[in-house]
């Protein structure tokens, strides 16, 4: 059983077993991808046309889609090993 939720919406039912797991973009992941993105357009390392990649720090390296499409990959799977490292 899953839904959408925050970790801390969804925590006291990930603890008791009623949830296993679900998945949300890290907004912390999310912020700093976006914050690389605009040096590196403000910069002029990239004008933001399909098919450039840039370095976003620790994150890896991105390369913008279709329609200026940049994605940040994966979601962040929470689960009882994890949740309480996350107060959103």
């Amino acid at each position: 059983l899953s839904g959408l939720g925050t970790p801390n919406d969804l925590r006291t039912y990930v603890k008791n077993g009623t949830v296993e797991a679900f998945e949300l973009w890290d907004p912390a992941k999310l912020g700093e991808l976006a914050g690389h993105t605009a040096i590196a357009l403000a910069s002029g390392r990239i004008s933001g046309e399909e098919g450039q990649t840039f370095e976003a720090g620790d994150l890896g390296d991105y390369t913008i889609g279709k329609d200026g499409v940049i994605s940040l990959g994966k979601p962040t799977v929470f689960d009882k090993d994890n949740i309480d490292d996350f107060d959103f």
